[in-house]
């Protein structure tokens, strides 16, 4: 799975990035709502008045989503025997 990040500055001039943003393709059924929770987290670290410098979205969905759905998004195949 391939992750971005995203780095802004706040209108106070501090650098803020935010990383772990998984890239889905577009049709997938869990797009929209990455997109919307994106913008939630960065919605909420603008109200802050001292927010952290990094903020990691994986752990923030891990937090919000429920387990299935985190498990869908970020969830690793198995492999058989090790192999």
């Amino acid at each position: 799975m391939l992750f971005k990040s995203l780095e802004f500055k706040l209108m106070s001039g501090q650098k803020v990035k935010i990383t772990d943003i998984p890239v889905l393709e577009e049709d997938n059924k869990y797009r929209f709502m990455l997109q919307i929770r994106l913008q939630k987290l960065i919605t909420l670290i603008h109200a802050q008045r001292n927010p952290k410098t990094v903020y990691s979205f994986k752990d923030y969905l891990k937090k919000l989503l429920k387990w299935p759905d985190y498990e869908a998004i970020f969830g690793t195949s198995v492999l058989k025997n090790n192999a």
